[in-house]
């Protein structure tokens, strides 16, 4: 769609400008993150269907981490990337929360993170079984 095309749009439906600007890759997927409360415009909770507009502030929780960004365009389809950046910019205040928690996450040892998931070893069965006096 081209510049001329967007300036025609009044407004678009919230999942659709997710999915066109590239912050999600299906259209279900930015639905379920609306539907779960990940997504805020102008601070507040809204349904899928919400229609935003250039000047509208949209908050998105993605894993640890919170992007707020501004809307400056608007498209129903989605194109390549280089466009797709021109359908928002992001506060510097974001930019720099994201990048400084970017570096406490990569500052943490994977020493500290858990696999909930993962098997003991058997280096771990046997030290199990000497602690519980089963040797």
């Amino acid at each position: 769609m081209s510049p001329a095309e967007q300036s025609l749009i009044d407004g678009v439906r919230l999942d659709k400008w997710l999915w066109a600007a590239r912050f999600y890759k299906t259209r279900a997927v930015a639905v379920e993150a609306i539907d779960g409360g990940k997504v805020q415009v102008n601070g507040d909770r809204v349904k899928r269907a919400k229609t935003i507009r250039t000047g509208d502030e949209v908050r998105m929780r993605q894993g640890p981490y919170e992007q707020i960004v501004i809307v400056k365009g608007l498209s129903e389809k989605r194109g390549p990337a280089a466009q797709a950046v021109l359908l928002y910019g992001e506060t510097d205040a974001s930019k720099a929360q994201r990048e400084r928690l970017s570096l406490q996450l990569k500052a943490v040892h994977s020493a500290f993170l858990t696999d909930d998931n993962a098997r003991p070893t058997k280096r771990d069965r046997r030290k199990l079984e000497k602690f519980r006096g089963r040797e």
